[in-house]
């Protein structure tokens, strides 16, 4: 591989944004400034490129503490507005995850289930500042004798509640199609018999691992965009796994990486923290979440001009494939044609939809570009790196 001619560090980029020096792009504006400068121009004037995406992710919650009660409880169950939280943490800490039912939901007894609400509207209602109902039970102890307690509270009644999702912005994800002879529910979406449709996640050449795909700068306290406020990347996320099949440009063509990601839930807004209900499947949760990346040399300047058209994804059957576990795609496709609105697949022309949006993902890019710009917002340097596939 050619030597990188052009050197950057964080600090050095850090200090051009303090002083209102440094030159900010969204990932959709380099490409045409790298097709115009080639990667070492581009390296030489542009020192950040801001990334977006906003879909349901399934693995988030929150850590919530509603502060000790008189008098005290250890709530071994807590409910909040009905829906279940895990209250096997301390005395008056609980997770709740945001795809938890609320209680005496139908569920699919009545197919498909609306599913109208969880945890992931509870956290849009906590972030709005709405009333919550909170509820708690215990088996009482000499310390802790209360055994039951009911009360309102909104956001700002909490004593702390930490956005914590375990598994965020997936780096690719499947395209769903359903060749079976009737409709399908899915977390994919509706899918229609014989392929009459195809349902896609991630906003492509907006998203943010895409834009680093071997995570040089992403890592373990890289400060992010999330859900509206300044969060950090905590960990690699569950079911991380960076060696898959790859591009020549070293874009994965299927799922690989995630991460964890951490933030404070009171400095979050329901524009970028949003319950989903997803039609005979269950409940999730809408996730705003953009990465800066630091152009640090050409090979990230490269890294960052990638194309809609040069990121590919696998095909798969939901209908019988994909839930017994059989990993065989129809085809692959790439995300030019999975945006245009259909696709071809052996010759049939089938509709495309995506589950999440291009047009959020690319405000999350231009605002993280305007608070870089205003020195609102400074980059984190990783402390550690992500577990990453060799280039």
């Amino acid at each position: 591989m050619k030597k990188n001619r052009v050197g950057k560090t964080f600090q050095e980029i850090n200090e051009k944004i303090r002083q209102g020096k440094a030159v900010i792009v969204t990932a959709e504006e380099m490409i045409d400034i790298v097709e115009r400068h080639g990667n070492e121009g581009a390296a030489r004037k542009v020192d950040v490129v801001t990334t977006g995406t906003f879909s349901p992710m399934c693995s988030s919650g929150a850590f919530l503490n509603f502060g000790h009660t008189s008098p005290k409880i250890r709530a071994s169950k807590v409910w909040l507005n009905d829906v279940p939280a895990y209250g096997g943490v301390a005395a008056v800490d609980c997770y709740l995850g945001a795809t938890e039912v609320v209680e005496e939901d139908p569920l699919n007894s009545v197919y498909p289930g609306e599913f109208n609400y969880g945890g992931g509207h509870v956290l849009q209602d906590l972030v709005a500042g709405n009333v919550i109902r909170l509820r708690a039970e215990s088996y009482g102890t000499d310390c802790y004798p209360a055994r039951r307690h009911e009360r309102n509270i909104t956001l700002h009644d909490l004593r702390d509640a930490m956005l914590f999702n375990p598994r965020n912005a997936y780096q690719n994800y499947n395209c769903a199609v359903n060749v079976s002879d009737k409709t399908i529910y899915t977390y994919m979406g509706v899918l229609r018999p014989r392929m009459a449709n195809a349902n896609f996640a991630t906003s492509g050449q907006l998203s943010p691992l895409f834009n680093d795909p071997y995570y040089k700068t992403i890592g373990i306290g890289t400060r992010i965009f999330l859900g509206g406020a300044q969060g950090f990347v905590a960990w690699p996320g569950t079911q991380h796994n960076p060696n898959v099949r790859r591009g020549k440009n070293g874009v994965p063509r299927e799922g690989a990486g995630t991460i964890a990601t951490i933030g404070n839930l009171k400095e979050m807004s329901p524009e970028w923290l949003a319950g989903a209900s997803i039609l005979g499947y269950g409940v999730s949760l809408y996730v705003g979440i953009g990465i800066p990346i630091p152009i640090l040399n050409e090979e990230m300047a490269r890294y960052t001009a990638v194309k809609d058209e040069d990121i590919f994804t696998q095909i798969y059957d939901y209908s019988m494939d994909y839930p017994k576990g059989v990993a065989k795609s129809l085809g692959e496709v790439n995300y030019r044609d999975l945006r245009s609105g259909s696709i071809t697949v052996n010759g049939q022309k089938i509709s495309t939809a995506p589950l999440s949006s291009y047009f959020k993902a690319r405000e999350i890019a231009n605002i993280l570009k305007e608070w870089i710009e205003r020195g609102d917002f400074l980059l984190g340097e990783p402390q550690q790196g992500l577990p990453a596939g060799s280039p």
